[in-house]
């Protein structure tokens, strides 16, 4: 196995979830927490989760699939590339309106059980005087990045 730069998630959040590897929104956050599984490094965040899973179900490509390649000690290029080369074929603009509706989902657009779970969850870890707009908001001001 090559050397990668697992990040220390119990020191270091991984990236935004809008933020992209390829085209892809989630996918460079998935990949940091891969890397970071794999180094034992993960702390409180969860490989596999449902975040990750939105990212896994549009692009077919199974979290063992995504693991073992990570596995390899493979970049972010060639992460990118890999998962260009193993992920369902889509129009661009299909990859955009996927990356906008995650991008500006806002909470109430969400399944009831997710909305539960982020009615005590925004309580705990988000500020009070701050406003959550969208779903990536939770993490990204959880996270210290808005």
């Amino acid at each position: 196995m090559k050397d990668f730069a697992a990040l220390d998630l119990s020191q270091d959040p991984p990236r935004s979830p809008r933020s992209k590897l390829g085209p892809y929104v989630i996918a460079g956050r998935t990949l940091d927490k891969c890397r970071s599984a794999i180094a034992g490094t993960l702390g409180e965040y969860h490989f596999d989760c449902p975040l990750d899973n939105l990212f896994f179900d549009f692009t077919g490509i199974t979290a063992d699939a995504f693991r073992a390649q990570v596995a390899t000690g493979a970049s972010d290029e060639e992460m990118a590339a890999w998962i260009a080369a193993h992920a369902t074929p889509r129009e661009p603009s299909e990859i955009i309106q996927w990356n906008n509706d995650l991008r500006y989902k806002r909470i109430s657009e969400m399944p009831i059980e997710l909305q539960e779970f982020l009615e005590g969850y925004i309580d705990e870890v988000i500020p009070p005087g701050r406003v959550v707009y969208y779903w990536f908001d939770v993490y990204d001001i959880e996270e210290g990045r808005i």
